[in-house]
């Protein structure tokens, strides 16, 4: 639902205070009620783990983790653990995908004394081993979490054979590998169709999954408890069916916080958005004419339109209301056409407000959050790297 006179004040505060260019605007407000909202829904014994490529922000993850009592993040990009691990005393870094060795390299090159802090992203025997044989050359221990394929079929470990050959690797070499956990992701479950696969079904489903996993390294590594590692799972698009039961004791989230319309889902209805792009308007124009086509434009409807500041950007046209990319004229990134009502009073300097489609593709777009509460802006500086 949009709310008008909310775009008007923002429009108006940021004639104000803002810059003349596309700014990204986080309602604070909505954010903190989010936020109340998952802390009254998140069962105790689930240790809540933010998504740093959702919400790479510092100062949003700190206001966040702070709300949330929570030093454990999931990083997918290697420059955004360092970020992590210079702002936080004791955080706990579970990688959300597999470091190339590489990657592994140069962070140990640079950031040795930080490996208890990690935990490595594992998806087959071949990258495991080849950690390994790192390790041994540089005499190092490597906290190393398994992924496991509980449905989602993206790669991990998918069957016991090869989860197996891990874990004996593991066993076999205590002084080079530490097993911490187990990570497995349910995005499928909130994908697939409802109209033929039940999401309840196909989350049981998918924990009956994990479970014969953790089933299987408990044969095989007795002396662990399972309840002392990280067995991570859900995301944001699941995580509401974590809160009934799971059998994860780490759960993963982030974009939700934001509400981007890729989590229009189920099981988030009570959160709100709360990230906008507003893109000042540098022409309007009251006839639209399509390029080859002016001498056909007198038999066309009248249409309006405006050329912004940007554009390109993947989410929806929230504000004015009827805003939209014209389907012939094309696309832009530098200075997009939208076509608007004849009856819109839009006018230079106005802004076009978007509600984005992600939050981890926006964010790197922009130097900044435009931190908006009680009529005022702050700018929280975005990871840029």
């Amino acid at each position: 639902m949009v709310y008008l006179d909310y775009f008007q004040e923002l429009q108006k505060s940021l004639k104000q205070q803002g810059n003349g260019q596309p700014q990204l605007i986080l309602d604070v407000p909505t954010l903190e009620q989010n936020i109340d909202w998952l802390q009254n829904k998140i069962p105790t014994h689930l240790k809540p783990r933010l998504v740093v490529k959702s919400l790479a922000n510092a100062v949003l993850l700190k206001h966040i983790a702070k709300a949330l009592h929570t030093q454990a993040f999931m990083v997918f990009h290697l420059p955004h653990a360092l970020h992590i691990l210079n702002d936080y005393r004791e955080p706990d870094i579970l990688m959300g995908k597999p470091v190339l060795l590489q990657g592994l390299k140069t962070f140990v090159e640079s950031q040795a004394e930080h490996l208890p802090k990690v935990q490595w992203l594992i998806d087959s025997s071949h990258r495991l081993r080849q950690y390994l044989t790192y390790a041994k050359e540089h005499n190092l221990q490597l906290r190393v979490n398994l992924e496991i394929d509980i449905g989602l079929h993206r790669g991990g470990l998918a069957d016991m054979e090869h989860f197996m050959d891990c874990l004996a690797m593991i066993k076999s070499h205590p002084e080079q590998l530490s097993l911490s956990g187990l990570m497995g992701y349910d995005a499928h479950v909130a994908k697939l169709p409802k109209t033929i696969f039940s999401p309840v079904h196909t989350y049981q489903k998918s924990q009956q999954r994990y479970l014969d996993f953790i089933d299987i390294m408990c044969q095989i590594l007795p002396e662990l408890d399972p309840n002392s590692l990280c067995l991570n799972g859900a995301g944001s698009g699941t995580l509401h069916h974590h809160f009934i039961q799971t059998v994860c004791n780490d759960v993963s989230f982030g974009s939700m916080l934001l509400k981007p319309t890729d989590f229009d889902l189920e099981g988030l209805e009570h959160m709100q958005p709360a990230i906008w792009i507003a893109a000042p308007v540098l022409k309007v124009l009251d006839q639209l004419q399509l390029p080859g086509l002016e001498k056909l434009s007198r038999f066309q409807p009248k249409q309006k339109a405006v050329c912004i500041y940007g554009g390109y950007w993947r989410g929806k046209c929230i504000y004015p209301l009827g805003a939209r990319p014209h389907r012939l004229y094309g696309r832009s990134s530098n200075q997009e056409l939208l076509q608007v009502p004849f009856s819109c009073q839009i006018q230079v300097d106005d802004y076009v407000f978007f509600r984005p489609a992600q939050s981890e593709s926006i964010l790197p777009q922009f130097a900044s959050l435009y931190a908006y509460e009680g009529g005022q802006y702050k700018q929280w500086e975005n990871f840029r790297e």
